[in-house]
């Protein structure tokens, strides 16, 4: 998927002269919590968050700075903060050079790029324009349809038991002598694993199986913690690919 499968269409925007009244009172009557702020061109220079108002002297939260911490901080980070925490205008309380993506962008990049910068929305651009803004919400909404929906699956349990095995075949965490037996789309998995979230990462692959039901997990976890004799944990995982099926599988 790109930025422009997730992104809000309808952006608004406020200019960087507005008073920061306005800008309060766009935000709350829209329930959005980033604004992005334009020039008189219509040019992106920055944007208006939530967090941009935690330290305001209307609610008394702006910073109470001594003479010594002054002086360690710096008279330009200081006078900056007491703009920030004061200003009148939205040019003086907004972020400025927000990151912003375009609407061709891997959502994977764009996922990065907020993680990283620990960024609750990003501007998607076309050139110099904006044409979408994503937020976090944006992610939720689109997570929430693959979950939601059905899988369509009608295949036999013979064929979903070969798809569980190829699932686990290209993972790192394969239990050691496998066993996976499936009726009506529900898995029962034997086996011995070796640590705690790799159990669970074992389980997750195989409800991401489509038109698997549910998982019965009968594996048995052991510690991650080597034996004295064992060589990093000792052992070689067995090839799901050659793990026969024991007596104990249901009849395919």
């Amino acid at each position: 998927m790109r930025a422009h499968h997730i992104m809000s269409r309808r952006v608004l925007t406020i200019r960087s002269e507005a008073p920061v009244a306005d800008a309060v009172e766009l935000m709350l009557e829209h329930h959005i919590s980033g604004l992005p702020v334009v020039d008189a061109v219509g040019n992106l220079v920055g944007i208006l968050c939530e967090s941009d108002f935690l330290r305001r002297s209307e609610i008394g939260t702006e910073h109470e700075r001594n003479r010594l911490l002054s002086m360690l901080l710096g008279r330009e980070r200081v006078a900056s903060e007491f703009v920030k925490e004061h200003g009148r205008k939205v040019e003086q309380v907004m972020t400025r050079q927000p990151v912003a993506t375009n609407e061709q962008a891997p959502l994977d990049e764009v996922a990065d790029i907020m993680e990283r910068r620990h960024l609750n929305h990003i501007p998607v651009m076309r050139n110099d324009r904006i044409v979408g803004i994503i937020t976090r919400s944006d992610f939720l909404s689109a997570v929430a349809g693959p979950l939601t929906g059905t899988s369509g699956y009608s295949g036999s349990d013979n064929h979903l038991r070969r798809s569980v095995l190829a699932a686990l075949a290209r993972t790192r965490w394969q239990p050691i002598g496998l066993n996976v037996s499936v009726k009506d789309g529900a898995v029962t998995l034997r086996g011995v694993i070796r640590g705690e979230s790799a159990h669970r990462a074992v389980v997750v692959t195989c409800e991401n199986v489509p038109g698997v039901q549910r998982v019965d997990d009968r594996l048995c976890v052991q510690s991650t913690q080597p034996d004295p004799e064992d060589d990093y944990g000792g052992g070689d995982f067995a090839s799901l690919q050659m793990e026969p099926s024991t007596l104990d599988d249901e009849p395919l």
